[in-house]
């Protein structure tokens, strides 16, 4: 799965909806157990299908992970801001869909899917010129930090700088060698990093780690954002729509045959013994997976089911109709958009 660098279901710990979604890297829970949940229902037994649909977040169990680009402040001149800025605003999260989709599933390089993309939406028209010198634009080790990469050099190009694309590897090794300057622009997650920032700045005696500091709420996670970001000279272009965070998706059959379409719905309508939640070995522990679901929408599985984060074979068990809902990423190529 190609967000290797970001745990993808919350950080063991306080059970609460501002709980961090993924902290880069970190080894998660080997637990199996699910929690109890007294499922009393019939359930929503599992319905196979060849299309994946996203359940709506309604009650925003997960954190605002929106795509936002990150600069050296000493590089944050208004001609590149402005450059960065126009990209945010041609992405939402169905667009980010497409984008995977062309590289991960149509097996297109990320050159050549942020090129078309770039053509298709007139990406650099009303770009303002300006801009002079090298942009090194550092990217994730995963496809979409890369074709966001390359959606950045398209637009830097049009605004007057040399720029390239640098693949760096995970959060630990670019976020760095933002700091120094060694890489001047990194694609990145609105609340994943304001908790790998406060993480890495408020580290507690004893090594204990701080409260999290991202939430739901975009505003909120921000602000605790900008102000991280100040500390260690980062400054922030603007928050796109387009999200990657935990979601939990069903097939279209699926929610055709329940009349499924959020988690709420999910909740009330299939909480239940034939309902089987399918997920990473650790979701049944973490925040933003079944405990989150418990507490947030007191969703009741029958059932949890050990696959992977997001991956092929969780994919395939709700394809296969081995499990009712399992957890993705939202921007995953293999998605449905409509």
């Amino acid at each position: 799965m190609r967000l290797q660098t970001r745990l993808a279901i919350g950080a063991l710990g306080a059970v609460t909806v501002a709980g961090i979604l993924g902290g880069c890297g970190e080894a998660g829970s080997s637990g199996t157990q699910a929690p109890a949940t007294g499922a009393q229902g019939a359930g929503c037994a599992p319905v196979a299908g060849s299309t994946l649909l996203v359940l709506d977040d309604d009650k925003k169990l997960q954190n605002s992970d929106n795509i936002i680009p990150a600069i050296n402040s000493r590089a944050a001149q208004p001609p590149l801001v402005a450059a960065l800025d126009k990209v945010s605003d041609s992405l939402d999260t169905a667009t980010l869909i497409k984008l995977n989709r062309a590289v991960d599933v149509d097996r297109k390089s990320s050159k050549v899917a942020a090129e078309e993309f770039a053509a298709a939406h007139n990406l650099t028209a009303g770009i303002p010129t300006g801009g002079s010198g090298s942009i090194v634009i550092g990217a994730a080790n995963f496809s979409e930090s890369q074709t966001l990469g390359e959606l950045y050099r398209i637009a830097l190009t049009a605004a007057g700088y040399q720029a390239r694309v640098q693949q760096i590897g995970n959060r630990e090794l670019y976020e760095p060698a933002l700091e120094k300057g060694e890489i001047q622009v990194v694609p990145e997650y609105a609340a994943t990093l304001a908790d790998f920032l406060n993480n890495k700045l408020n580290r507690q005696p004893g090594g204990a780690t701080p409260p999290p500091v991202s939430s739901p709420d975009l505003n909120q996670t921000l602000n605790a954002l900008k102000a991280l970001g100040e500390k260690v000279g980062l400054t922030f272009g603007k928050a796109s729509a387009a999200q990657n965070q935990n979601a939990f998706a069903v097939t279209r059959e699926f929610a055709d045959r329940y009349g499924v379409r959020t988690l709420s719905q999910l909740a009330e309508k299939c909480s239940g013994t034939a309902t089987v939640l399918a997920g990473p070995p650790e979701c049944p522990q973490r925040p933003k997976c079944q405990v989150g679901l418990v507490q947030v929408y007191n969703f009741q599985a029958g059932r949890f089911s050990s696959f992977d984060a997001g991956g092929p074979l969780t994919k395939s068990a709700l394809t296969r109709g081995e499990a009712s809902v399992g957890l993705v990423f939202s921007s995953d190529g293999e998605l449905a958009t409509g």
